[in-house]
């Protein structure tokens, strides 16, 4: 047996990228729910805060579902 190891570390490095991307979008999502909440309590709209935290949100779903995708297929 014969273990490949260039393909081994391209993995491991294309994975931990796609992680460290993921915590960072999740991250800001929940930054801008947060200012959401703070706008709030002071009376302010914060619709740009949402909508960014909303798209945060949505692009970390579409990345687990192509990653879910790519495990099936």
């Amino acid at each position: 047996m014969k273990i490949d190891w260039a393909a081994l570390g391209s993995v491991f490095g294309v994975s931990l990228v796609v992680t460290v991307a993921l915590v960072a979008l999740f991250t800001l999502g929940i930054t801008g729910l947060s200012r959401r909440e703070r706008a709030a309590a002071q009376g302010e709209s914060a619709a740009l805060a949402v909508t960014g935290a909303y798209a945060c949100f949505a692009a970390c779903v579409a990345a687990v579902a192509y990653g879910i995708y790519m495990i099936m297929a």
